[in-house]
């Protein structure tokens, strides 16, 4: 990890670096923060000749070497002071509340619209909504790239920013040149290894923010930072991280409630860590609980399927959407929490 002396490489010194780290069989990866731009050697860095080369010309401060399967995203980077913010809100200064339908009816605008309006305002900050949607029956509603119109006029009706899941590359350049804030990568592709790399490629010169969730099958914590790796490692370093719930399933739940494994992330990257409760416990009746269980184990947001009449939904929305009122009680115990919890930056 290469740190300049200014904020960035000028193109001349960049093509020096460059050529000094191609000698050794690396290559050189901006990473483009909100302040300043940090260089990742792609490749083995420890070489000591490459390194006392690299930190003799007289713009580089210092070359970090870090040993670590996914140094990027290790708490122990440079990019463990980049901040991301999204819908108003600083991750780490304020809990982000992400909040929407599992999926919208691309035959029924007005619910989306009206969905939109209730979770603004009953405090959320960025609009969710599923367009596309992986299931497991082949019979079952897949969604309508339809539905990204209307998920586009909610946001302009609302000023909230969007996020919806991406399946395949197909899907992420839609959702691109539609405006999309960010994009959701589900719990089935969290592994899918070429399409992280595809959206890591995508997004690499824009400020689109990822939302990555936990694969299925109790995935590794190491395996879930090192598939945040192959997002940020094209350069852009806006990623969130998703538990979900996992397998096996818990008796009773959908999932195996998995928002305690947020602490441990935490210990290993500096990615800010959003639970989404719905899909854990899949029933609207115990999703408020999750959720304050997810800002006690010290979640920076919460990603809440909401709609402002489940029963009319489709997807989840019937068995593990909130309605309106629930969201907004939710959001306010949620944020009563939070401030418990970073008493200081609550201040």
């Amino acid at each position: 990890m290469i740190l300049p002396k200014s904020n960035r490489l000028t193109t001349e010194q960049l093509a020096e670096v460059t050529h000094i780290v191609e000698e050794f069989s690396c290559r050189i990866q901006p990473i483009v923060g909100a302040v300043r731009t940090i260089y990742a050697i792609v490749g083995d860095e420890r070489d000591e000749l490459m390194i006392d080369r690299l930190e003799g010309l007289g713009y580089i401060d210092r070359v970090d070497r870090i040993q670590s399967p996914h140094k990027l995203m290790d708490r122990r980077s440079d990019l463990a002071t980049h901040r991301i913010t999204l819908g108003g809100v600083m991750l780490g200064e304020k809990l982000l509340v992400i909040a929407g339908p599992c999926t919208i009816d691309p035959k029924n605008p007005q619910l989306c619209y009206e969905t939109a309006h209730a979770v603004k305002e009953a405090g959320a900050h960025v609009l969710r909504g599923g367009v596309w949607k992986p299931r497991t029956n082949p019979y079952s509603f897949q969604g309508d790239v339809k539905s990204l119109d209307l998920l586009l006029e909610a946001s302009r009706r609302t000023g909230l920013p969007v996020d919806t899941e991406v399946m395949d590359e197909q899907q992420l350049k839609f959702a691109l040149d539609a405006g999309v804030h960010m994009l959701q990568v589900g719990a089935r592709n969290a592994l899918n290894y070429s399409l992280l790399c595809s959206i890591g490629r995508a997004v690499a010169e824009r400020d689109t923010i990822v939302l990555l969730k936990r694969s299925l099958h109790m995935g590794p914590l190491n395996e879930f930072i090192s598939a945040a790796e192959y997002i940020v490692s094209f350069g852009n370093p806006n990623i969130l991280l998703c538990p979900r719930g996992t397998s096996p399933t818990l008796d009773g739940y959908r999932n195996h409630p998995d928002e305690s494994i947020t602490p441990l992330l935490k210990e290993k990257t500096w990615a800010p860590v959003v639970v989404d409760p719905s899909h854990s416990v899949g029933k609207a009746t115990y999703v408020p609980a999750c959720a304050l269980a997810a800002v006690a184990y010290g979640a920076d947001g919460l990603c809440i399927e909401a709609h402002v009449s489940p029963n009319q939904g489709i997807g989840d929305d019937p068995k593990q959407a909130l309605t309106p009122d629930v969201l907004a009680e939710t959001i306010r115990q949620a944020k009563q929490l939070w401030t418990l919890t970073h008493p200081v930056k609550a201040r």
